[in-house]
């Protein structure tokens, strides 16, 4: 069967594209292209399979459900090469809740993978109970890793590692480097988020301003503190909210001249 395209995630949740298949029986595969594809298999309604990256089974289900750009389309009767998710849909789902909730917690103290956290000075001298977790992540904390580094270094996805982070913050142990100039790490430069703006309001007028604070925030820099590093990612997802091709093309080819004058 043909694919048949059915959102773009910029646009409509994924659940809300999800729920109609499961509860229409469907047997198939979900698929949400975007910087890296990913896959959701369903058989008769059951989520049985699913894979991002590296990753595969409910871990992989859990990365898929927090995407926010992508777009979504569904081939009908393809059977599953495999089964990764031995457990009910109706379980799948509340425990992606729980999650769900949870993430929002931590994401107000961790916003991005790109944040970076600082041991805080003790001023007490009472015991601590550190657990394993907790001390593979302050051994790797030194004011200048992300989170994205630290993950890495750990082998962690990006949910595990922020939640770790949340309870050192939580306990006193780590704070956010707020504002804070990467060490040793060239910025952008005084025109950079102007020139984003100027071509951003082009293609979707008034609200570009709030676009690239928005994006600003989630990369966990502020933008006197923006890598150089980072600019050319920080542009490729300014541009995902882009939903005109052609306007999505000329914003790129723009930026890339801009990142070329500037090198």
């Amino acid at each position: 069967m043909a694919e048949i395209f059915l959102s773009d995630l910029a646009q409509v949740r994924l659940f809300d594209i999800l729920k109609p298949l499961l509860i229409g029986k469907k047997t198939g595969i979900l698929s949400i292209k975007g910087k890296e594809n990913s896959e959701i298999f369903l058989e008769l309604g059951n989520i049985v399979h699913a894979r991002a990256g590296h990753a595969s089974g409910e871990n992989a289900f859990n990365q898929i459900m927090g995407l926010r750009n992508g777009k979504c389309t569904f081939e009908s009767e393809v059977i599953p090469p495999e089964r990764t998710i031995p457990i009910s849909t109706e379980q799948l789902l509340l425990n992606w809740s729980y999650r769900k909730q949870e993430w929002e917690k931590v994401r107000k103290v961790v916003p991005s993978p790109n944040a970076i956290f600082r041991l805080s000075p003790q001023t007490g001298s009472e015991d601590m109970n550190i657990k394993a977790d907790q001390w593979k992540i302050l051994t790797l904390t030194n004011g200048m890793r992300t989170v994205a580094e630290i993950a890495e270094a750990l082998k962690w996805d990006e949910f595990r590692t922020c939640r770790v982070i949340y309870q050192l913050v939580q306990t006193g142990l780590l704070e956010r480097e707020e504002g804070a100039k990467p060490i040793g790490k060239k910025l952008v430069n005084v025109g950079f988020f102007p020139a984003i703006e100027n071509e951003l309001k082009k293609a979707m007028g008034p609200v570009a301003s709030f676009i690239i604070d928005d994006k600003v925030e989630e990369f966990g820099f502020g933008k006197e503190s923006f890598p150089r590093e980072n600019a050319g990612s920080f542009i490729d997802a300014i541009s995902e909210e882009i939903h005109q091709e052609v306007k999505r093309k000329e914003f790129l080819r723009v930026m890339e001249e801009f990142l070329i004058r500037e090198k």
